[in-house]
């Protein structure tokens, strides 16, 4: 299966049959999303820098609630959670997408707010790659996502939602989660696709890939 990130939070996921998944496209972050089409849509949230699915083309299936999916052979789960760590009071509620794709475990974990919990691990759990935010003030932090990480224990981290050239949210930059980690965790190539099958997956370490956007 192939990620290919288009930047902020969202990423095409294909599988090897042709399905393909858009997940979170965003609105207007101060530059442009790809023109791309795809099978499913998933929104974890209905903010503009997650739910512009009128771009894109395909007349595609849209995941927005929480529940069961199958798309072109593609199981999605949509899990509920929240977007801050008051219960949603602050920022309400966000969906946690999981899917599998040649027999890797993806999850994504949109605009999760809430802090790490063993129930919340155990309702996501198994994971093979874990797309997920780091920059903090509308998401949990760098700390709070490496908590995650090393609790899930996922082979491929893919971080997201963090401040990059152009991007007009105040957010973190990826430094901070990034310099939690070991240099040699971390892969960082430019690369804004990446392809990969069952054979790459291992439990026993976790890379962290951080992705270029798609120009």
């Amino acid at each position: 299966m192939k990620i290919r990130y288009l930047g902020h939070s969202c990423f095409v996921l294909t599988e090897s049959t042709g399905t393909s998944i858009v997940m979170d496209p965003y609105g207007a972050v101060g530059f442009d999303l790809p023109a791309t089409q795809a099978d499913a849509v998933t929104v974890s949230h209905a903010h503009y820098d997650h739910n512009n699915t009128a771009a894109i083309k395909g007349n595609p299936v849209i995941i927005d609630r929480e529940g069961q999916y199958e798309v072109g052979g593609v199981t999605i789960t949509a899990i509920k959670s929240y977007h801050d760590d008051e219960n949603g009071r602050k920022r309400g509620e966000n969906l946690i997408i999981k899917c599998r794709m040649d027999g890797v475990e993806i999850c994504h974990l949109g605009d999760l707010g809430e802090e790490c919990s063993s129930s919340m691990i155990e309702s996501l759990l198994p994971v093979h790659v874990l797309l997920i935010p780091v920059g903090g003030t509308y998401t949990i932090d760098a700390k709070q996502a490496k908590e995650y990480v090393d609790r899930i224990m996922p082979s491929v981290v893919i971080p997201m939602h963090y401040k990059t050239k152009g991007l007009n949210l105040d957010i973190d930059k990826a430094d901070e989660f990034i310099d939690l980690f070991e240099e040699e965790e971390v892969e960082d190539n430019g690369e804004n696709e990446i392809e990969l099958f069952r054979d790459d997956i291992t439990e026993e370490e976790t890379k962290i890939v951080l992705m270029e956007r798609v120009q």
